[in-house]
């Protein structure tokens, strides 16, 4: 037990599938030079990118979890704008209620894509959906692409400074997007035999623990499993109150480094900015309690 807990995992990565830029085969290979024991691929909206992974084969060095990022909108009683993200892991690939709500999703995503390019190019930014789409190749184009363009074209120094100066929530080029219930989205990961687990808190800018402990107590009604405790973007004061919340309400405990390849290019696959671990225990957990019995 104690060389399985000194082993690193990482369960939160894109890739070419959604908005990453290392495609999964990439993924595999770096995950083994990293020498990770487990790694799940999930992807915005899309299962792609773990369907392409078991295709390709996993090596016996390394566990492999199937696993999606599901944008969901905000549950009612946690009103707020943007998408509000579960995760989900070790699901079916081939449930056809999941992939039809994901398909739905993604065509959402790329409906809005050329709004996204117009009001750009009204801002004075002249860049044409052919362009962006050269960065993606047979990916999921998204916002960060965008970004990622605007940044080679030199209108931006940074993609963070596109996001937090025109593509962001509220900013001149956003533009809105459907998305599922979040209570669908938790419920659909159920029915395809996953865990469904919220991703990253400390990004839902929560004002005190008492509105985060009444999110929980909510979102356990609907079937949610798990928290992400550990995230490039947590703090060790996070980590702890998280830690705990899982404990005191039952709740699988995740983690991972949100890895996009050269989109972030500050976040590294395995260790985040540096000196994130996720323990591998975390990933036996998943796997000993996927089947937790949940009355709909």
């Amino acid at each position: 037990m104690e060389y399985k807990n000194r082993l690193r995992i990482d369960l939160h990565i894109h890739s070419t599938a959604s908005d990453g830029s290392l495609t999964p085969a990439d993924i595999i290979d770096h995950a083994q030079k990293l020498k990770l024991a487990a790694i799940a691929i999930t992807d915005h909206d899309s299962v792609d990118g773990s369907r392409e992974a078991l295709q390709i084969g996993i090596p016996p060095s390394l566990h492999f979890l199937t696993g999606v990022e599901i944008s969901a909108a905000h549950p009612p009683f946690f009103p707020g704008s943007g998408s509000f993200h579960i995760l989900g892991y070790a699901i079916n690939l081939d449930h056809g209620d999941l992939n039809q709500t994901l398909n739905k999703l993604q065509d959402a995503r790329k409906n809005r894509n050329p709004e996204i390019l117009t009001r750009l190019n009204k801002l004075g930014f002249q860049i044409s959906l052919e362009e962006v789409n050269q960065e993606v190749g047979e990916g999921q184009l998204g916002r960060p692409h965008i970004a990622y363009a605007m940044m080679q074209r030199g209108f931006v120094e940074s993609i963070d400074e596109a996001f937090d100066r025109y593509l962001a929530t509220g900013k001149p080029a956003y533009v809105d997007k459907y998305r599922i219930e979040c209570e669908q989205a938790v419920k659909i990961i159920r029915k395809a035999g996953g865990v469904p687990v919220l991703a990253h808190p400390a990004l839902l800018n929560i004002e005190n623990d008492q509105e985060l402990d009444a999110l929980l107590q909510n979102l356990i009604k609907i079937g949610l499993a798990g928290i992400e405790v550990y995230y490039p973007g947590h703090s060790p004061r996070q980590i702890s109150q998280y830690t705990e919340l899982a404990g005191k309400y039952g709740l699988l405990m995740t983690g991972g480094t949100d890895f996009h390849g050269s989109i972030t290019p500050k976040i590294k696959m395995g260790c985040g900015n540096g000196d994130l671990f996720v323990p591998y225990n975390l990933y036996e957990d998943l796997i000993n309690e996927n089947k937790r019995p949940f009355r709909d």
